[in-house]
């Protein structure tokens, strides 16, 4: 297969750590080494970047676009904080900055896709936190679980709700229940034999029209995996 560049671009001379894109396709967020994010206007052949700002201390370890709220980005950072901003605004205005929830470095983003107020985020520190975002000022966080391991990444799955597929680095994947209780654990999957990084969930929706199971692609640093497994529980949701 032949892949064609549509456009690059030179951003900065900082390592790029996260892109997202905005739900218009129109513009990318970027996660840089030197705490800096960065949003990039994409044209039909060209990038260019709209805004540059220092938004954190050390590393931005991601960057999410608010799927409901288009004009709020979210940035997790290895200073502990994790920092909401206002795009409407040039530059943009930092909405709120929680730093004392973290004991580390934030690693992702997750928002349920069957309610917008719900936000999680995955941290260093082993914690999976819900967050409520209808305090914009001060989002509540509603409630969190230790699952063992650096959550580094995280995935609702495509069409049941509050279902979580999580990347939790020294502790394999977990797959959480993140429902209007507490959250818990459903499943854990260890046949990894290295630090748990990369996951997703099949996208099949005729699968899930008739009912079948889902299916998980994992991935693990060291070991140069990729496995891919159905999980025992879900049908007992």
């Amino acid at each position: 297969i032949a892949f064609t560049d549509v456009c690059a671009e030179d951003i900065s001379s900082s390592m790029c750590l996260y892109v997202d894109w905005n739900q218009t396709a129109e513009s990318l967020s970027v996660g840089l080494s030197d705490g800096s994010l960065s949003v990039v206007s994409v044209r039909e052949d060209r990038l260019e970047i709209s805004e540059q700002w220092a938004a954190h201390q050390f590393e931005v370890w991601t960057c999410y676009f608010d799927r409901t709220r288009p004009h709020l980005l979210y940035s997790g950072s290895d200073d502990c904080c994790f920092s909401s901003w206002d795009l409407r605004e040039s530059p943009s205005n930092i909405v709120f900055q929680n730093k004392k929830s973290h004991n580390m470095g934030v690693c992702c983003f997750a928002q349920n896709p069957f309610d917008g107020n719900m936000l999680l985020t995955g941290s260093y520190d082993e914690f999976l936190r819900v967050w409520d975002m209808r305090l914009m000022a001060k989002p509540v966080n509603e409630k969190s679980i230790n699952l063992g391991g650096g959550v580094w990444r995280m995935k609702y799955h495509p069409s049941i709700a509050d279902v979580v597929l999580a990347a939790c680095m020294h502790n394999g994947f977990a797959i959480v229940k993140v429902g209007s209780g507490d959250a818990t654990v459903m499943e854990t999957y260890c046949k990894h034999e290295s630090l748990a990084y990369g996951a997703d969930w099949q996208k099949n929706e005729e699968a899930e029209q008739n009912g079948n199971s889902s299916v998980v692609a994992t991935c693990s640093f060291y070991d140069r995996l990729i496995r891919v497994w159905q999980p025992e529980n879900l049908s007992e949701l």
